[in-house]
């Protein structure tokens, strides 16, 4: 791309890295600071953690294993069994060369259980790296470059690829879930991709209604990462964007992570065509210039997917939205009601989210500070991942210590400027 028009659309498209931290490192210095950042913490029973150096116990509202299935018991032995039947941990070496027999086991039992063909990834952030520029080329697309559309909260994984993207085809961003700007997209451009989270990080969805029908009509590409929405929902845990899909065809992908809401470690592509796995396994960059997931993270991967194809998923999806109901009933919140497992409580002011989350670590509750650029500038706020292995006993405590944190905060008895937890 060398004309005027190409070379101001890719710099519109490129992150600021500079502005970014510029505007952001005053947040992270006082989060650091206040101790809510970089903890390093020893695994106990649920949602327990001892922080270290201290020792000090805390109720883990942080981690994004909404089902609780981090420290199952089948999962952790998966993992070991692996490794004793391998004999090697790890192989450094391109997947277009050789793979471990327990790799191939989990893209099939994968295949079989969400009803797609199964890449998998180290990460979901390398999945989209291999994924998003063989999007921009225009090989998914019948030879025709797409004008590549991402939602503007797109997930960092996402967006952090706009320039490599841009290099290959034409680059916009267009407000949260706006279907009439990218209907509108639609019907002045030939082709074009849309690139949005199944479940935001921060919470809400994608309208998955909304986009099928665009998709019908205008042939709209989807590529949809689910990262927080695989195993919460569907009868084998395919997710929140997989399970509105009745057919992935040729015109959608799917992302997904095997360290949330699955309990291993991990990223997947969930692919349409037999002819996308050929393209996907020969120039993915991740597949094709990277190693794999270690014999560990597969035997893991596996465990898992076997407690997916069990009646355990619906119990633990049962008591994950049984916990959200009680979490919501106790926040009194105007939001309307959602069964997904992510909740913010907003403070609008970077310094004074970080003040309420240093006040609850000291109670023994570790929620997430968010403030730019994870959030819009005055969005800062806590956000809250609850799961099917919190107890009634660990919500109801969160709820009373936000309480004791929000009057102080009302009645400006908190100091925004205070030592850390451990000082």
């Amino acid at each position: 791309m060398t004309d005027t028009k190409s070379d101001k659309t890719i710099h519109q498209a490129l992150r600021n890295t500079s502005t970014m931290i510029d505007m952001a490192s005053t947040s992270f210095d006082h989060a650091h600071f206040q101790g809510i950042m970089a903890i390093y913490a020893a695994p106990a029973r649920d949602r327990l953690v001892h922080i270290q150096p201290t020792g000090q116990p805390v109720t883990d509202f942080v981690r994004c294993s909404y089902l609780g299935l981090d420290n199952h018991p089948e999962i952790l032995e998966g993992a070991r069994e692996a490794i004793a039947r391998s004999g090697a941990f790890h192989w450094s070496c391109a997947r277009t060369r050789l793979n471990f027999d327990v790799l191939g086991q989990l893209e099939r039992e994968l295949s079989g259980l969400f009803k797609a063909r199964i890449l998998t990834f180290t990460t979901v952030l390398a999945a989209n790296m291999s994924a998003l520029p063989i999007l921009a080329s225009g090989h998914l697309t019948g030879g025709r470059k797409p004008l590549v559309v991402f939602d503007r909260l797109a997930h960092a994984t996402l967006a952090y690829h706009k320039a490599a993207v841009a290099q290959e085809t034409d680059v916009t961003t267009i407000p949260h879930n706006d279907m009439a700007a990218l209907e509108a997209l639609c019907q002045s451009h030939r082709q074009v991709a849309y690139i949005c989270d199944g479940v935001y990080s921060m919470g809400g969805h994608a309208p998955m209604g909304d986009l099928l029908r665009l998709q019908e009509k205008y042939g709209l590409f989807l590529y949809i990462d689910d990262a927080h929405g695989i195993s919460i929902h569907g009868e084998t845990g395919a997710g929140y964007a997989r399970t509105a899909i009745p057919d992935l065809g040729d015109r959608t992908i799917v992302a997904a992570s095997l360290g949330k809401g699955f309990g291993a470690s991990g990223g997947i592509l969930m692919l349409g065509t037999a002819a996308q796995e050929v393209l996907f396994r020969r120039f993915a960059i991740a597949h094709a210039f990277s190693a794999s997931l270690t014999t560990a993270a597969a035997g893991a991967a596996r465990a898992s997917a076997a407690i997916h194809a069990s009646p355990e998923l619906s119990r633990r999806q049962q008591l994950l939205q049984q916990n959200l109901a009680h979490l919501d009933g106790r926040l009194n919140s105007t939001e309307p009601p959602s069964n997904l497992p992510i909740r913010t409580i907003r403070f609008g002011d970077d310094l004074l989210s970080v003040a309420a989350a240093r006040e609850l670590l000291r109670r023994g509750f570790y929620t997430s500070a968010i403030f730019f650029p994870t959030v819009a500038r005055g969005q800062a706020g806590l956000r809250v991942c609850l799961t099917a292995s919190h107890t009634r006993q660990d919500i109801d405590a969160l709820c009373d210590a936000l309480d004791e944190v929000k009057a102080e905060i009302n009645s400006n008895r908190i100091d925004i400027f205070s030592n850390s937890p451990e000082g």
